[in-house]
């Protein structure tokens, strides 16, 4: 059974970065897309950055200080965040999909205060 593992969230200072990594367990063959969403407390799941046939697109509060890698030979999926904000506090969940199955992780915690 096929299973992301994130790692990389933890407590920084606003102004701070950090990088996020999700790694999938098994082999999966045909991934399409990759992505990074969020979810604070009381709010909906919320896309953060995405990667579709090797073109990236942002959610218009991260544009330009975070950045969304992805190493097809690893199956991993890299999320660089820089200039960090306490409303980038959220769980930070990776995707990874296929034509056939969605593939999420467990979400690990970003948490930006000082």
């Amino acid at each position: 059974q096929v299973q992301l593992v994130e790692s990389g969230g933890g407590l920084v200072q606003p102004g701070g970065s950090l990088r996020l990594s999700c790694a999938a367990s098994g082999g999966i063959g045909g991934i399409n897309i990759v992505g990074w969403y969020r979810q604070a407390p009381g709010e909906q799941r919320e896309l953060v950055a995405r990667m579709r046939y090797g073109v990236a697109d942002y959610a218009d509060s991260v544009k330009g200080r975070f950045t969304i890698s992805r190493d097809n030979a690893k199956n991993m999926v890299n999320l660089q965040m820089n200039n960090l904000k306490p409303e980038d506090t959220a769980v930070y969940f990776c995707l990874m999909r296929t034509i056939e199955h969605d593939y999420w992780g467990q979400g690990t915690q970003v948490t930006v205060s000082s």
